[in-house]
C-alpha cells in the first residue's frame, strides 16, 4: 500500500482519510474481511468509517462481536440497533459451554478472561475463515498496544509476536500472508480518546448510551465505582452497598471489572469537553480484567483482541 495523500488536510481529515485508505485497501487484498465490533466507542467510530469508505455500497463485511456473557445490556441493545440501523450483518459468538459452567469475572479471574474472550474469539475466527479481521485498538490505549503495527500478523492460533513485525515505514502497508497467517489491522492505530470523542462529536455519531452522565446504582470498590448492571449476578462483599451516583464510563469491558467515573457530563459535548480536562488514563476503568501492564501482552501473544 502506497501513502495516501494527505497534504492541506486539517487534523481529523487527516486521521479519517487514512482510516478509509486503509480499509479499502486492507479490503481489496482480503479473501475474506470481518471487523471486530464490542459496540463501544472506538468499534463504533470505526464501523461508521466503514460506512463512510464503502458508501452508497454496504461494507463488504459482517460485524463480529464476541459476547463474554456479562456484558451490559445498554451495549448488547446499542449493538444490535446499530448493526441494524446500517445494514451490517451481525455476528455474535459466545463460549457456551463457559456459560453454563458459570465462569464469572468474580470467581475466576484471567482463567474468565481466557476462556470468555481469547479462546471463543479464536473459534470465531477460525470457523469463519477470516484472513483480515478489522479491530479498533489505538496505539495510546496501553503500552503493549503501541508495539502492534497497523497491519499485525498473526500466526499459527492467532498467535502475536511483537519482535516479528513489519517496518511500515513511510505508511506502506504489506498485507500479504502466508500459510496459517491472519491478520488483526487496526485503522485507529494513530488515533486518541479525544480524537475519537471529538470525530463523533463533529459527523454526530451517536455512541453507547453508557459513555453518558446518568443516576445509575453503583457499588464503590477499589477506588472506583461499579454499576449494578444485572442485581441478581451481583456480589457484594460486606460493608458494600448499593446507591445512586451520577456516573460515566470512558472505557467499557464486563460490567462486574470496569469501573465507572464521576460525571455529570450527559451529552457528548459535555463528554468531550470533561476528557480534553481529565489527568488520568481512560483504561484505569478497567479493574481486575488482567488488562493492565505486561499480562496485556502476554494474552495479545495468545490471541487475545
Amino acid at each position: 500500500m502506497a501513502e495516501p495523500v494527505l497534504s492541506g488536510l486539517r487534523h481529523l481529515e487527516r486521521l479519517e482519510a487514512e482510516a478509509i485508505y486503509i480499509l479499502r485497501e486492507a479490503v481489496a487484498e482480503a479473501r475474506n474481511p470481518v471487523m471486530l465490533f464490542s459496540a463501544g466507542k472506538d468499534s463504533t467510530v470505526l464501523a461508521h468509517l466503514a460506512v463512510r469508505a464503502f458508501s452508497p455500497a454496504r461494507p463488504p463485511f459482517a460485524l463480529l462481536h464476541i459476547d463474554s456473557t456479562w456484558e451490559f445490556a445498554e451495549l448488547l441493545a446499542f449493538r444490535d440497533a446499530f448493526a441494524r440501523a446500517h445494514g451490517f450483518s451481525l455476528l455474535v459468538h459466545a463460549n457456551e459451554e463457559g456459560r453454563a459452567a458459570g465462569l464469572n469475572p468474580f470467581d475466576h479471574g484471567e482463567l474468565y478472561t481466557t476462556r470468555m474472550r481469547t479462546e471463543p474469539l479464536k473459534v470465531a475466527l477460525d470457523r469463519g475463515g477470516y484472513d483480515i479481521i478489522f479491530g479498533g485498538a489505538r496505539r495510546d490505549e496501553e503500552k503493549s498496544r503501541a508495539k502492534e503495527r497497523v497491519i499485525s500478523v498473526r500466526g499459527t492460533g492467532h498467535s502475536w509476536d511483537p519482535r516479528a513485525q513489519r517496518p511500515e515505514l513511510w505508511s506502506l502497508y504489506n498485507t500479504r500472508l502466508g500459510k496459517g497467517q491472519t491478520a488483526r489491522v487496526f485503522p485507529l492505530s494513530n488515533w486518541t480518546e479525544e480524537d475519537i470523542l471529538t470525530y463523533a462529536l463533529v459527523r454526530n455519531i451517536p455512541l453507547a448510551p453508557l459513555y453518558y452522565a446518568r443516576l445509575r446504582p453503583v457499588v464503590e470498590r477499589s477506588g472506583t465505582f461499579i454499576v449494578v448492571d444485572d442485581p441478581a449476578r451481583m456480589r457484594l462483599r460486606p460493608g458494600e452497598d448499593i446507591q445512586m451516583r451520577w456516573v460515566r464510563f470512558r472505557t467499557l469491558g464486563c460490567w462486574p471489572v470496569t469501573g465507572a467515573i464521576v460525571s455529570t457530563a450527559a451529552s457528548l459535548r459535555a463528554v468531550v469537553e470533561e476528557t480534553l480536562l481529565a489527568g488520568t488514563s481512560e483504561r484505569q476503568g478497567r479493574i481486575s480484567d488482567g488488562e493492565d501492564g505486561g499480562s496485556l501482552e502476554q494474552k495479545k501473544r495468545e490471541g487475545y483482541f
